[in-house]
């Protein structure tokens, strides 16, 4: 079994912080679906303006809100406005894992899609196979 990205939301803007939350990431609904993550799924966060990274849940917000939040603990490790990259793993046997190709999501100042699809550099034999 190989590990594999699964997902990557990338350059979203934190919008809100809440350290006295028991824990996790709030992401708007259509980034979750856009970026195949799933409420609950374990996700790992890349802070760009600071360089922590952190691993947590994802929790779904309303539909188009933008909204990104980091709550509890790791809300310590983020500020409002820092760009982060959120992305999630799966595990594949090899035969799976050379065809897999992750969904990545972009999105701009706003957290609003500006472009999605699979990762550019998968061949056009590599698929979506993940759960």
């Amino acid at each position: 079994m190989r590990t594999m990205l699964k997902s990557k939301l990338h350059h979203a803007r934190v919008t809100q912080v809440n350290l006295d939350y028991e824990g996790s990431i709030t992401i708007a609904s259509n980034l979750m679906t856009a970026s195949n993550i799933l409420p609950f799924e374990q996700v790992e966060v890349l802070n760009l303006n600071n360089g922590a990274r952190f691993t947590t849940y994802a929790i779904e917000d309303e539909e188009t809100s933008g909204v990104i939040g980091i709550n509890g603990a790791a809300a310590r490790l983020t500020a409002k406005g820092d760009i982060l990259i959120i992305v999630s793993y799966c595990q594949l046997p090899d035969d799976k894992a050379k065809i897999m190709a992750p969904a990545i999501v972009h999105v701009d100042r706003e957290n609003k899609i500006v472009r999605q699809g699979r990762a550019p550099s998968a061949s056009l034999h590599r698929q979506a196979v993940c759960p």
